[in-house]
């Protein structure tokens, strides 16, 4: 009985969406959801990030022409890194002004906000958390507490201190800093911070980012993949084919990359001016969700 009614549920939510897509436009269902995370989209239009693969092996590597390092790469497209948060399909459909859904970081989002924590989406929840929304940028600002607040509530947590917990190494050299856990990096030297700490986004559970200690052996301005012909500007290769490099799409998913940590572009080319070759990389964590 429960699961005719749920089935009967996605069915009709699966028509809503349908009679709002422009005539002509092909309607794909939803793949049945399994784990939470998967119910959830953008909550506003969004293209398809460009990925890129995680080269086990390390790419040829070799010296760039000075004329081939003078080329800059091109400028990411105009709203690429926008906060989009990720909402319960029936929201985005239904374009609610207020979710009145528990989302996955309910509790984590309460407690910034000094608010009950409780777990429990309420009214006053969900106003306070639109306002944040609001504040900063996400979109849309429907009072979700999705991954993309909690993740930017995180990297605000942050800027004072990132290494507060004392997770990097101090060094006397620069030390690359990559947590997982928060999908932030920054650089430090000593105890000061020389860059960021900036959002990332870092490998998915299959491919997952490789912690330790690491070294940038090899640093490419314009980089393509040689799997995908994929551009991956500012590369600074750390780990096999994995590497700091910018994408040109937003950094912000549930799901993670093949394997490399994905900058926005304005903080690549930032880091590309702080690394150089022999610096140490320090991972460690994991990345929440896929």
């Amino acid at each position: 009985m429960i699961r005719g009614i749920v089935a009967a549920r996605r069915v009709a939510v699966a028509l809503v969406a349908a009679a709002l897509l422009p005539a002509g436009a092909v309607w794909a269902a939803p793949e049945p959801p399994a784990p939470a995370a998967a119910e959830l989209v953008p909550g506003v239009y969004q293209s398809g990030p460009v990925d890129t693969p995680d080269q086990v092996l390390a790419p040829q590597v070799y010296q760039p022409s000075v004329a081939e390092d003078a080329l800059e790469p091109s400028d990411a497209p105009e709203g690429a890194y926008a906060l989009v948060e990720y909402v319960p399909l029936e929201d985005a459909v239904g374009r609610v002004a207020c979710s009145a859904k528990a989302g996955p970081y309910q509790r984590e989002v309460e407690g910034w906000l000094k608010l009950t924590v409780d777990g429990e989406q309420s009214a006053a929840d969900c106003e306070a958390i639109r306002a944040f929304q609001t504040q900063h940028g996400i979109k849309p600002a429907i009072g979700f507490a999705g991954p993309v607040t909690w993740a930017h509530m995180q990297f605000l947590a942050a800027r004072e201190n990132p290494n507060a917990a004392g997770k990097c190494p101090v060094r006397t050299g620069r030390v690359a800093c990559v947590d997982l856990d928060r999908q932030l990096t920054w650089v430090q030297q000593g105890e000061k911070v020389l860059f960021g700490p900036v959002p990332m986004r870092s490998g998915r559970a299959e491919y997952p980012t490789r912690t330790g200690s690491h070294k940038i052996y090899w640093r490419h301005k314009n980089h393509l993949s040689t799997l995908y012909n994929t551009p991956m500007p500012y590369a600074q290769f750390f780990s096999g084919g994995q590497a700091f490099h910018a994408v040109y799409d937003t950094i912000h998913t549930t799901v993670g990359s093949m394997g490399c940590v994905n900058l926005r572009l304005g903080d690549a080319r930032e880091l590309w001016d702080v690394l150089k070759a022999g610096d140490e990389v320090y991972v460690w964590g994991r990345r929440p969700g896929p």
